[in-house]
């Protein structure tokens, strides 16, 4: 008899138990379940800063929101379609990135990231426009950016592919984006780029040909610099030719 309690005391407090667990979760679940009534309360907006990209800011993004008639504040939650914020704010050739969601505070939270631009382009007798690092084409607007700028015959699929490459190499080297300003583009007579690089200091041009083995003739110039500008001056030459492998072909300035 005594044993037959004892397993009775045990199946009790496991039912107990097993009791208590569903009521917690059924709880949770009724607790954290939104308030179909609730409306939103606030709008967190954040552009995340960028130097190199201003294209956009909150309150231009508020503007698109008003217009599309999706500006959430005062809405009820559960009517509010965050993908299809999203996807309108996504859709601006600026925005790289939107993060939006509501959180349990009747708040409305979008994380923006702009696109960063890596190169201006400046075609012969058309518009300028941006290209950023995934070459992707950004229309121009009021923003001035502190980029190299490439000038002269330019097709679009030139730009968002070589010179896209050539942007970035220059970018991430702290000597070359100092130093090389702009780079201009004309084309031989098989209509094959050549390129002329426009230096911020040195009284030169530096031709660089077509741009095939960028890399190594980037590497021909900087040993140029370090072991003869910085001897005889920035200024003695006019032309500095790299066109050739493993050469460097100085034309002096006419007197």
């Amino acid at each position: 008899m005594a044993k037959a309690a004892k397993i009775t005391k045990l199946i009790l407090i496991s039912l107990l138990f097993i009791g208590l667990i569903a009521y917690v979760v059924y709880a949770m679940i009724t607790m954290s379940k939104p308030d179909p009534q609730a409306r939103c309360t606030d709008v967190q907006l954040v552009v995340k800063k960028n130097p190199s990209a201003r294209f956009i800011d909150e309150k231009q993004v508020e503007t698109i929101l008003r217009n599309a008639g999706l500006y959430p504040k005062g809405e009820l939650l559960s009517t509010v379609d965050t993908k299809k914020i999203e996807e309108l704010i996504r859709s601006n050739d600026f925005i790289e990135k939107v993060e939006c969601y509501k959180t349990s505070s009747n708040k409305l939270c979008i994380n923006i990231e702009q696109r960063t631009p890596v190169v201006y382009i400046l075609p012969n007798g058309r518009d300028g426009y941006f290209v950023d690092a995934k070459g992707k084409v950004l229309a121009k607007n009021n923003y001035v950016a502190n980029l190299i700028t490439m000038t002269g015959d330019i097709d679009q699929n030139f730009a968002t592919t070589s010179l896209v490459e050539l942007a970035r190499f220059i970018e991430d080297d702290d000597f070359w984006n100092s130093q090389i300003e702009q780079v201009y583009v004309t084309r031989d007579k098989h209509r094959k780029p050549l390129l002329e690089l426009v230096p911020r200091v040195g009284d030169h041009i530096v031709y660089l040909g077509s741009i095939d083995n960028y890399e190594k003739k980037f590497e021909h110039l900087k040993e140029f610099y370090d072991k003869a500008l910085n001897t005889v001056g920035w200024n003695k030459y006019a032309r500095i030719d790299l066109q050739y492998d493993n050469q460097v072909i100085c034309t002096k300035h006419k007197n």
